[in-house]
């Protein structure tokens, strides 16, 4: 099951390093929050990603384009004239990343429809490039093929509110909202599993995932929530960005599974 991480967003509200690089690409621990993220998942054996780029999209590529010289000691000699290049120890994960310029604009939703074409005809996992869980992602697709509905996200509770969710007793999301001020209240965490037939609901560049589609597929009961009590953090602001380096630098970060 391949992997889809939106990565296109300016992140203006942590515009202290995101004015430079995109913000998935902004580092916790000396390493972007997207490579946290794709470990992650990874862990759980799942290595096919393809990232929806856009802001300052080159940055992405050219990290991965230079991937193996962040793992690996480099001798650069030039002694006799000519460039000879020896990597010691080098170290890469086992991973397929396809990254994909889905505009700089584009609204979520147009993001995912851009990437179908590499998707293809198959359940799919997504998630945003700026958050970090402890989830069981191996837990979550099995209760995604448990209830046979076209998407499934996870769950949390905050004390904001960031995708506000009306959840039945069967687990069901009755109604999918944005921005509103309840405390408590269950909130999308992104880690969705997804249908192909998903794609059937964003018409294009200017469809926002989190209103039209998942709002159409909560109407018709084909929205369900994994509902998790563990770990998620985003990371909005330096503030947050600050929180997680901590728990990294101190060692007690829960996402850190590898």
């Amino acid at each position: 099951m391949k992997v889809v991480i939106l990565a296109g967003g300016l992140g203006t509200r942590i515009s202290e390093e995101s004015s430079i690089k995109p913000k998935p690409m902004v580092e916790i621990g000396e390493k972007p929050i997207l490579w946290h993220i794709m470990k992650e998942y990874s862990y759980f054996g799942y290595n096919e990603f393809i990232i929806c780029a856009g802001y300052k999209q080159h940055v992405i590529k050219e990290w991965f384009a230079d991937y193996f010289l962040h793992n690996s000691d480099i001798t650069f000699d030039y002694t006799n004239g000519e460039r000879n290049i020896i990597v010691h120890d080098q170290y890469l994960d086992k991973w397929k990343v396809t990254v994909v310029d889905t505009g700089m604009n584009t609204m979520t939703g147009g993001r995912i429809k851009r990437v179908q074409k590499y998707v293809g005809d198959e359940p799919f996992m997504m998630t945003y490039g700026d958050g970090v869980c402890d989830v069981d992602i191996n837990e979550l697709v099995k209760f995604h093929k448990s209830h046979g509905k076209i998407g499934t996200l996870t769950a949390v509770k905050q004390d904001q509110s960031k995708g506000v969710l009306d959840i039945g007793g069967d687990n069901a999301v009755r109604k999918f909202r944005e921005k509103s001020h309840n405390d408590g209240v269950p909130i999308n965490a992104g880690y969705m599993v997804l249908q192909p037939e998903i794609f059937d609901y964003i018409e294009g560049d200017d469809t926002i995932f989190e209103k039209e589609p998942l709002e159409a597929l909560a109407e018709k009961g084909e929205l369900m929530s994994y509902i998790y009590n563990g770990f998620w953090q985003c990371m909005d602001t330096k503030h947050e960005k600050d929180q997680l380096d901590k728990m990294l630098a101190e060692n007690r970060a829960p996402w850190k599974r590898w």
